[in-house]
Parts: C-alpha cells; sequence; structure tokens
C-alpha cells in the first residue's frame, strides 16, 4: 500500500527531489525498475507521487555511504518520471521510471526530509552531421548483431533499436543495456557531446563483442571436443569386438597377467581367491579409459599387498625378552612381570588368542615405547594405529567402493604397512575417540578387539573379512573412565601411574642423558651433568608423573653446553646445580608445605589428576550469618556432598572435638579450595574436609607434614579411596612425611615403590576420630578461650 506524506512540499522550478541510487545509472528515454529503502529516498519517491513532479536520479561515488552528501554524489543524473510505483510488505519501494533528459547538480536545498538539489538542465545539441549519422548507423548494427549474441533476448529489443532515429537516443538506449562497468555507465550519462558519446559506446560494444564471439569459439570448440571423446570410445569399442574376433589379447594385457601372478603369490583363502579372480576378470572386460577402471585396479591391489598368509613364527626367548624390557625401561617392574607372562603364554600355546593389553597413564611414562619392546622380544613387526581425533566409524572399518577416494580402515592399512598378519598392534589413544553424525568408531572397535570375532574381521572396502586373530593388539590410553564399557570388557588394564624421584633420576641417567647428547651433537664427555643437578631439575623445574618435560629441561642444558662448545669457549662443560638459574631460569617450583601457617582451618589434601596426584589444600573460615555452608574453587556435585557430610559430622561429633554447640549458632561456614580456575571433583576429599573443618572449629592447627586422603560416611567411618600410589608420589614430590589413608586402602601400598614406603610414614584410618588424633596439633587452651570469647 502507498503511503503518501500528508502535505506535499512545494519546490522552486529549479529544484528537484533527488534519489541516490547505489549501483544503478538511468538514462534519457530508457525505462527502468529501481528499487529503494531509505527513509529519504521513499521520502523523495511519495513526494513525487503526490505533487506529480519528477524526480531526479543520480549516482552515489561510494555505495556504502547511507546518508550522502554533495561530495559523495555524481554531478551528473537524470530527471525521470515515476511510471508505476509499488509499495512492498519489507517496506521498500518500487518504481518504474522513466528517463527524461539530463541535469547538472548546482548545490543541495536543505529543510526537506527528501535530498533535494538546485539543478541545471542540459540541454543537448540536435544538430546532426554526417559524422554523426554514420557512427549511429555503424551502432545500430553493432547492436543488433550483439543481440543475435545473447541468448534469450527478445526480438522487441531489436525493433525498438531500428526504429529509434534519433542518434543521442540511440546512444543512450545502446549504452543502458551494455554490461559494463557502472563507472563507464556513468561517464557515458556525463559524455554531453552527441558525437563523442557515439564513439564511447561503440568502442564499448566492439570490445564485448569480441569477447562475446570469442567465448562463442571456446563454447564450440568444448563442444568439438567432446563429440571426438564420444567418437573415439565407440572406435574402441569396435577395436575390442575385432580383437575379440581374431582371439587377440586387450592392451592391458601385461597388467592384467601381473595381477594374476600376484594373485596367485598372495596366498588367499579359497574362496576369497575365487572372489578375486572375478573381479580380476571385470577388470579384463574393462575399457582403461573408464572410470571404473582405476577404482578395480587400486582395490585388486590391495588385495595382493595384504599379508594373508601367516609368516613363520621366530621361537620366544623369554630370558632375552626380559633383557629387552630392562634395557628399554627402569621399575615398573609389575608391569614388566606381566609382560613376561603374557610372552610365556604365547610361547606355550602359539595358536592361542592372546588377550588385549591396554596400558593406562599419564602421558610421558612409556606406554608406547612398553609397545615397542613387547614387539623387540618377539621379533616382530611394530605398527602404530593412532586413534586421537577420529571420529568416523569408517576410519576403523573402511569407505564402501561405490564411494569416490574410499580407502581400507586404519586396521588394514596398519596390516599392508607391517607386512606380518602376526604383527604387534598399538592403538594409541583409544580414550580420544568420540562419536559423530558419521558413526562411533569405538563400536566398530568391539569386533576388532574381541578374540571370538576378530578371525572373521569384514573391512567395508574389501568386502570379504580378514583374520585378525594373529595380531597382537596393544592399546594405550590416559584416562580409562573416557573408554566406553564395552571396549573396557574386552581389554586387561594395566596401569601406570608414574614415577618417583629416584626413578626419575635413574631414567636420566641411564637413557635421557645420553639420548639428549646424541640429540644435540655432543659427545658422552663434553657435557656433564651431575646427580645433584638432574635432583634438582626433578624437584624445581618439573611437576608430571612422566618424564616428557624432564628431557625437554635436559636437552635446554645440552643446547646451552653446545652453544659453549661451538664457541670454543670450553672443550667440556659441567652443569651443577648452582649454574641451573642461569640456564632454566628461576625454579619454576616451590614446596606447597611453604604455603602453610599455624592458622586452624586449612587441610592438605591429595588428588588424582589424568597426568599424575597433586596435593590439594582446602580451607575453612566462619564469618557471622544465619547457618549456611559456602563452597566455592569450582567443585562438583561429588566434592560439594562431601563438604555437606563433613559438617554434618562435624556438628555430630561436636561433643567428642569439645566444641561448644553455641558455636555454630548465628554463622556461616566457608569452604574454600584454590586454584578457582580448575574444576575439581571425585569421592575422596571428604577426610580433608571434616579435618579442615575440625581445625576451625576446635581452633587446633592442622600439622604441616600431614597430607590425607578418604572419604567419610555420617557415621564417621573412613571410606577407601582409588589412585593410592598416584596420590603417594605427589605427596612425596611435596615434600610431605606423612600421610593418612583408609585402612582398606592398606593392600594398595604394595604398589608404591619400596623406597617411597621406607622415606615415608602411613597412618591408616577407621573413623574419623582416628584422622582427628593424627591431623590436629594438641588443643592451645588459652586460644581455644580467646576464640569464645571473640564469638560471645
Amino acid at each position: 500500500m502507498e503511503q503518501p506524506i500528508a502535505t506535499p512540499f512545494e519546490l522552486p522550478a529549479d529544484v528537484i527531489a533527488l534519489v541516490p541510487m547505489r549501483n544503478v545509472v538511468l538514462f534519457p528515454h530508457v525505462l527502468m525498475p529501481v528499487t529503494v529503502g531509505r527513509e529519504r529516498s521513499i521520502a523523495t519517491i511519495q513526494h513525487a507521487l503526490q505533487a506529480k513532479t519528477p524526480v531526479g536520479i543520480v549516482l552515489q561515488k561510494d555505495a556504502a555511504v547511507d546518508e550522502p552528501g554533495l561530495e559523495a554524489l555524481c554531478q551528473v543524473g537524470t530527471i525521470a518520471n515515476i511510471v508505476r510505483h509499488i509499495a512492498s510488505e519489507d517496506g521498500t519501494h518500487h518504481a518504474v521510471c522513466l528517463g527524461v533528459e539530463r541535469f547538472r547538480i548546482e548545490e543541495l536545498v536543505e529543510g526537506y526530509p527528501f535530498i533535494a538539489a538546485r539543478i541545471k538542465r542540459i540541454q543537448e545539441n540536435a544538430a546532426i552531421t554526417t559524422q554523426i549519422e554514420a557512427l549511429a548507423l555503424q551502432l545500430r548494427e553493432r547492436a543488433i548483431e550483439i543481440l543475435s549474441l545473447l541468448p534469450g533476448v527478445p526480438a522487441e529489443l531489436a525493433h525498438a533499436l531500428q526504429a529509434t532515429r534519433a542518434p543521442s537516443d540511440l546512444a543512450d538506449i545502446t549504452a543502458s543495456l551494455l554490461d559494463t562497468e557502472i563507472s563507464e555507465k556513468q561517464k557515458l550519462l556525463e559524455t554531453i557531446d552527441t558525437e563523442a558519446r557515439l564513439q564511447y559506446v561503440l568502442q564499448i560494444i566492439t570490445r564485448r563483442i569480441e569477447v562475446l564471439r570469442l567465448s562463442q569459439e571456446i563454447s564450440e570448440r568444448t563442444k568439438e571436443q567432446m563429440e571426438d571423446r564420444e567418437r573415439k570410445y565407440l572406435l574402441r569399442e569396435q577395436l575390442k569386438a575385432i580383437q575379440k574376433e581374431l582371439g587377440e589379447d586387450g592392451e592391458n594385457d601385461q597388467e592384467i597377467a601381473k595381477l594374476h601372478d600376484t594373485i596367485a603369490a598372495a596366498g588367499m583363502p579359497s574362496d576369497i581367491e575365487e572372489q578375486t579372480r572375478k573381479e580380476l576378470q571385470r577388470l579384463q572386460r574393462m575399457p582403461a579409459a573408464s572410470s571404473e577402471y582405476s577404482m578395480l585396479h587400486t582395490y585388486l591391489e590391495w588385495m595382493t599387498e595384504l599379508p594373508w598368509q601367516l609368516p613363520e613364527e621366530k621361537p620366544i626367548d623369554l630370558h632375552a625378552a626380559r633383557e629387552v624390557l630392562e634395557a628399554d625401561h627402569f621399575g615398573l617392574e609389575r608391569i614388566k612381570q606381566r609382560i613376561v607372562e603374557f610372552l610365556a603364554v604365547q610361547k606355550l600355546k602359539p595358536q592361542g588368542r592372546a588377550p588385549i593389553l591396554c596400558f593406562v597413564g599419564p602421558p610421558g611414562v612409556g606406554k608406547t615405547s612398553l609397545g615397542q619392546s613387547i614387539a623387540r622380544a618377539l621379533q616382530r613387526p611394530f605398527v602404530r594405529v593412532s586413534l586421537g581425533g577420529v571420529h568416523d566409524e569408517a576410519e576403523m572399518r573402511g569407505h564402501r567402493r561405490t564411494y569416490v577416494g574410499a580407502m581400507p580402515g586404519n586396521i588394514i592399512q596398519g596390516l599392508r604397512k607391517a607386512g606380518a598378519r602376526n604383527c604387534v598392534m598399538m592403538l594409541d589413544e583409544i580414550d580420544k575417540m568420540t562419536a559423530s553424525a558419521h558413526g562411533d568408531p569405538s563400536a566398530a572397535l568391539l569386533e576388532i578387539l574381541d578374540p571370538e570375532q576378530n578371525s572373521t574381521f569384514r573391512d567395508n572396502y574389501l568386502g570379504v573379512p580378514f583374520d585378525l586373530s594373529r595380531v597382537i593388539f596393544i592399546a594405550t590410553a590416559n584416562v580409562i573412565d573416557n573408554v566406553p564399557p564395552p571396549v573396557r570388557d574386552r581389554m586387561e588394564i594395566i596401569d601406570l601411574p608414574g614415577y618417583t624421584q629416584e626413578e626419575k633420576l635413574q631414567i636420566a641417567q641411564r637413557y635421557l642423558v645420553q639420548r639428549q647428547s646424541e640429540t644435540n651433537g655432543l659427545q658422552t664427555d663434553q657435557c656433564v651433568l651431575t646427580s645433584e643437578a638432574l635432583q634438582s631439575i626433578v624437584a624445581n623445574y618439573t611437576r608430571e608423573a612422566g618424564v616428557r618435560q624432564f628431557e625437554r629441561e635436559i636437552g635446554r642444558v645440552m643446547r646451552h653446553a653446545a652453544l659453549r662448545i661451538a664457541q670454543g669457549e670450553l672443550q667440556q662443560v659441567r652443569i651443577d646445580t648452582l649454574n641451573l638459574p642461569d640456564i632454566l631460569g628461576p625454579e619454576k617450583f616451590e614446596h606447597e608445605l611453604a604455603l602453610l601457617t599455624d592458622m586452624p582451618g586449612v587441610a592438605t589434601g591429595l588428588a588424582w589428576t589424568p597426568v599424575g596426584g597433586d596435593i590439594l589444600f582446602i580451607e575453612a573460615t566462619r564469618v557471622n550469618g544465619s547457618g549456611r555452608l559456602i563452597l566455592t574453587g569450582q567443585l562438583g556435585d561429588v566434592m560439594k556432598e562431601s563438604a555437606q557430610a563433613a559438617l554434618t559430622l562435624v556438628k555430630a561429633r561436636a561433643s567428642d572435638l569439645q566444641i561448644p554447640a553455641s558455636v555454630f549458632d548465628g554463622i556461616d561456614v566457608h569452604l574454600h579450595v584454590p586454584a578457582g580456575a580448575i574444576p575439581k571433583d571425585g569421592p575422596s576429599a571428604g577426610v580433608a574436609m571434616f579435618i579442615a573443618l575440625a581445625s576451625l572449629f576446635t581452633n587446633r592447627p592442622v600439622r604441616h607434614d600431614v597430607a590425607m586422603t578418604g572419604e567419610i560416611s555420617l557415621r564417621g567411618f573412613v571410606l577407601p579411596v582409588g589412585g593410592i600410589k598416584e596420590k603417594i608420589l605427589a605427596a612425596q614430590r611435596a615434600g610431605i612425611q606423612k600421610v593418612l589413608l583408609p585402612a582398606r586402602n592398606r593392600k594398595d601400598l604394595q604398589d608404591v615403590p619400596e623406597t617411597t614406603r621406607q622415606a615415608m610414614q602411613f597412618i591408616f584410618l577407621e573413623t574419623a576420630d582416628d584422622a582427628v588424633r593424627a591431623a590436629l596439633n594438641p588443643i592451645n587452651r588459652n586460644a581455644a578461650a580467646t576464640a569464645d570469647l571473640i564469638l560471645v
């Protein structure tokens, strides 16, 4: 619906309302639709409709300007009459405008809701010379020619050009039809002289005709090539029929014969070999130019290159295998014993189904290198399949051959790379797989890792069963909880919790120092790194369960030595503890125990993380309030429930702890776990929270050298938790001498290295009262009385 303005404005004779256009140039004697959406342009259209006056169509210099001024507008435009007008529901207005004559803007006139300008109408020279007539005649012929080259042009347009007699009008109409830059059209509009405008339009249209002719020639040439390809295909088919009649072989004899021989030598099962030969017959009947030829040829190459035959297995020497494990790894006695047992079973029953081992532990503890050691001990090829980030089931089972670029899955690709059906295949980072819209890759592992099913594993690309029963699969993971339970059920989980400081020192002296010396081009005796320096790097520059960061720091020391030796300063560099700050910078870690004070309400807990253990401070305080429990530090639901249970237990044991009942009236208890940016959760902080609250209300500080773990119940019993070895190693790294453990976790101490057990004291807790006696200092009567007076 049209919405005209209420009162039309009376404009002087030399003033006209303007419609700035972003990418439209209107020529006189040309009918063109325009669309406006800006408020001032809509006001111009409404004014012209109400006052029945023409408008000025003018081009903007910069299309990005929403409110153009005089400097943003071209100086020459076209006066146009609005022939038809439609207002859309979205607020835009569409108008069909008929160009009348050119004008030049002299100045803008303010005071109107639209852009108004004082203009000067441009009168064209009506004189027609012989030169102008000749140019017009040539332009008309070229315009009709370009219309014949364009597809879908109505015949009425050519008749309109024939009927246009005035050279100036012919130039304007032809210019409006040209597919050229908007700047060129504006230049044509500003060219007042008829002869010059005819020459300019003729120049542009001549160039466009050459482009259209060239495009038409390219199209015809392409069509000829396609016809030639079809003709060659027909001739090739005829040649093939002639060769068949003559009993002659085709052009692919050599390739077919080679594939025939490789199929015979591959050692496939009879049914699979029969199916493969059928595919070979299809390939023989297929023209080499066919798109399916290369796909089928690639498939047959895969089938012939897979290790179908089981190689002769070498006898297993358990003594040599143990030596390999000892040479490659220090510590990990229980894991190495399990591997030797695994090899012993393989020796006694070579055809038996081997269990699937899964090494679980933080980064840098030697999971992948253990798999390589097993392969060395068995004298079998080793292949690693990385599963980190795999989110498509086809990456495990392969793509179907109907897809372009199809390939077998990672398992079959690994077997082809290993070249042996009894290889050791490591499925690395099995916990990093994710499900997506393309399927769940972990579901494909169910068949691969099941000894009852993997003898007939079927890859989608191969389309035939392949026997994986002789492959020794070894998986690795950082967090076993991320592995789906059905997959976890098919594997034997072996934990690699981490190394003690003594073990890291031994690993560095046996492996890391020598490896980094060779990496940095040093001889064995050119850089001497003392044991004290290595201990300082472990204690003050790294904090990890594995040894990767430790090795990086050793590498930095070796590079420093290499620089000094390469510059000729020294022939041998000796690095001691005093040299480390100059090389590695200030110490990165300090003992957390130094952060503790004698203030009651602070307890040290032990936590398990995916990269090993860590210590955890729990702080408690009380303020005036209404009895709320305030929890901060990004605690999960389990830890929040532990805090609630701990506070309830403290209140229930108030008389035993010699806490007056009035202490809990009119206060809020705030429990905070520092490092609030790190989410924390797990069922092992109950004892530490109980001790922190008991310390707060009894005003008895917690002993500095004590750390604790365990969960509590409302009856006061201490419940067992997991990750004992990781937590104890974390306590040792932090310099803690005494650890409080649930009594039911006593059996887990056998996993802790003997040196650590000898260096630390362990107190086993049955009830919360045991924790209070072991963790809190004796009560300070004077301080307690002072605290009671303050609360009163």
